[in-house]
């Protein structure tokens, strides 16, 4: 991989990025109804149109067909083209930021992922185990190839992770959806102890947010049931960056 400059692993990434996030498109629309996303073929929801090949190219076809149907003229959604860019430049960006390496296939199938998770859980207050289970697994995979001799850092980032998610469902089952303690696998897995921080922005936002609600609606508040996937998300990309500064501070400052 060293022969091959980062950039052009980055337009790969980017390109299968477009195209996994067409496949999103589908998943995020079907997998909430329960419907399959491998059949029917993609299709117009408003006359059935099935879309050919020249269709289907990740926003350009959008762009080409004028964001309408090509049988019926119906406009075309922007989500569609917003998830397949998202998404694309997503996976273009980890390979840039952190390599064409082992962390940089963690970190891109975890950003990659975490598109899915975030629409589905905003719309319907779920998290699918069909992405992040296997996503799970590959960054992790992913992430002790990068490092064998410190294999057990995204290990025990995954499993912790997810055990001091699942302790608060536990201590407050309403609270804390088991959705978001399998997410918490794929966060530790690649953030490893950068988790920390990301759980610690992921609470913060939510408690701000909760403030702001109890101000604007009273304590009626209180009874609305907030998905917590986004603020994990956010939380995991801000760690990203920050999250090592963040430990360091915190240890420097310890010693």
């Amino acid at each position: 991989m060293s022969t091959i400059p980062t950039w052009m692993w980055a337009t790969i990434a980017g390109v299968l990025g477009l195209a996994i996030g067409s496949f999103w498109t589908v998943l995020t629309y079907r997998w909430p109804r329960e419907e399959s996303v491998v059949a029917p073929r993609s299709h117009c929801t408003d006359c059935g149109h099935v879309l050919a090949w020249y269709e289907n190219i990740p926003v350009l076809s959008w762009l080409v067909l004028g964001r309408r149907c090509s049988s019926c003229r119906q406009p075309i959604s922007w989500r569609y083209p917003a998830l397949e860019l998202v998404t694309g430049l997503l996976a273009a960006g980890s390979i840039l930021a952190f390599g064409a390496n082992g962390e940089g296939v963690a970190v891109a199938v975890m950003t990659v992922a975490l598109v899915p998770v975030v629409v589905i859980d905003i719309q319907h207050k779920l998290i699918p185990d069909v992405v992040v289970l296997p996503a799970a697994a590959v960054a992790l995979a992913a992430m002790i190839a990068h490092d064998p001799s410190r294999w057990w850092v995204p290990v025990a980032g995954a499993l912790g992770a997810a055990a001091f998610l699942l302790v608060l469902r536990l201590v407050k089952p309403g609270g804390m959806g088991l959705g978001d303690v399998k997410l918490a696998l794929l966060l530790g897995a690649v953030l490893g102890a950068s988790v920390i921080p990301a759980m610690f922005i992921a609470f913060l936002v939510g408690a701000v947010l909760g403030v702001v609600l109890m101000a604007r609606q009273g304590a009626g508040a209180r009874k609305n049931t907030i998905p917590f996937g986004p603020y994990l998300a956010l939380g995991a990309l801000l760690a990203l960056w920050v999250g090592p500064a963040l430990i360091s501070l915190y240890t420097d400052r310890a010693l």
